[in-house]
């Protein structure tokens, strides 16, 4: 969008459909082997946070994309735009015109490993379903959001769920004690694909359960039996993941503290949101330069 053009005319502003894209974090993260062309296995619980970007779109004569924010320089431009490229896709499976002003307020870091491109595609498909109004079945979105990357069909569930496969097997999680997060991002990008090139050593079994956690202490002593086997390629790459780490690990009210998927975000696992608030304005005196957040888990 150019400086100066008006994005939403006042009629097109008159029935805007807004959606949250929050943040994916991976309370575990273990690889379990390896396919033929390349892709890994994953085993991973999947929660998703209180704090993401916004989505919103409304009717217009053609397809066009605005991003503000924060980190909205940081999106890529283009035809690539994986927002575009999710109104593209499902409007060439509904027979839609691909038409529709969106707006994507961008809060997350990005290139994170907290999904912010993929919540945000998973965010413009339900918001486009509604706008258009047509009528899809869970399984023909998931296919759609598929073919858009492995992490969007665990964005678009958006609850907390066991993801296997490479991304595209999902199960729902047991019940999740009341708890928080604090997230800490250097603010150093780190592409996914460079982090799975690097990690090395063997593949881990599924770290699953079944039984609800009695509490937020009780689900850091098994989360700690678990791990995420991406960290050493991420610090490896980016040293200052290591940083993040130690800083979480010893922050007041901090009962775990982890990398999310390929990083470089890491995270903090509280008690509840007071417990999380304070460890982040800790964290935000200690480093100012970081991005630090402190959210619920959506349950």
């Amino acid at each position: 969008m150019r400086s100066g053009e008006v994005f939403m005319t006042q009629a097109e502003l008159a029935d805007v459909i807004a959606a949250r894209a929050p943040a994916k974090v991976n309370l575990y993260l273990h690889v379990l082997g390896r396919r033929a062309d390349g892709y890994h296995l994953l085993d991973s619980l999947v929660v998703f946070a209180g704090e993401g970007d916004r989505v919103e779109a409304a009717a217009a004569e053609d397809l066009r994309l605005a991003v503000s924010g924060p980190f909205g320089a940081d999106v890529p431009a283009g035809e690539d735009n994986l927002v575009l490229r999710a109104a593209r896709a499902l409007a060439a499976a509904t027979g839609q015109p691909a038409r529709g002003a969106i707006r994507l307020e961008k809060q997350l870091p990005v290139a994170s490993g907290i999904g912010g491109g993929s919540a945000d595609a998973a965010a413009v498909l339900r918001a486009l379903v509604k706008l258009w109004n047509v009528s899809l079945a869970d399984g023909e979105l998931a296919g759609i959001a598929l073919g858009l990357g492995a992490d969007v069909p665990m964005c678009l569930h958006g609850r907390p769920v066991f993801v296997g496969g490479i991304g595209e097997d999902i199960a729902e999680a047991p019940a999740l004690p009341a708890c928080a997060l604090v997230l800490a991002n250097p603010r150093i990008p780190l592409p996914t694909p460079q982090v799975f090139r690097g990690r090395t050593g063997p593949f881990s079994a599924s770290g699953r359960f079944e039984a609800t956690p009695r509490d937020a202490a009780a689900l850091a002593e098994l989360l700690a039996r678990r791990g995420n086997d991406l960290t050493a390629a991420a610090i490896a790459l980016v040293p200052e993941v290591a940083t993040v780490l130690d800083a979480l690990s010893t922050t007041p009210g901090v009962l775990l503290a982890r990398m999310s998927g390929s990083g470089a975000t890491c995270f903090g696992l509280c008690a509840d949101l007071p417990a999380a608030q304070a460890a982040a304005g800790v964290l935000a005196d200690q480093h100012p330069g970081w991005w630090i957040a402190a959210a619920d888990i959506v349950a």
